[in-house]
């Protein structure tokens, strides 16, 4: 494992800002999924979880000395990675709704 240039790259505080964002962004989706007041609450709230379950993968590189560049480039691969997800659950969901049609 290499060690990362603590000159170059996020600083402490920018590191420890971006992994409690990370942290607070999932907390803030549990609160909204388990309060008992509004169904559109709710449903911002699981989507929030996937996408605080998937950001949660980036936490390893919120360390000083990691260019932010390498933060960026792991969150597109990791948006990559959800859209390519999203789209394979509406096409089986759309291919499931032709075979039902069809019986």
């Amino acid at each position: 494992m290499t060690t990362e240039n603590p000159n170059r790259g996020m600083t402490r505080r920018q590191a420890r800002t971006v992994e409690y964002s990370i942290i607070g962004l999932c907390i803030v989706a549990m609160v909204m999924i388990f309060q008992p007041f509004s169904l559109s609450l709710f449903s911002v709230g699981a989507g929030l979880v996937v996408l605080g379950g998937l950001a949660f993968n980036l936490v390893p590189l919120c360390r000083p000395g990691v260019p932010a560049s390498r933060l960026v480039k792991a969150g597109l691969i990791v948006l990559g990675i959800l859209v390519v997800v999203i789209a394979l659950a509406i096409g089986a969901a759309h291919l499931y709704g032709i075979y039902l049609q069809n019986q």
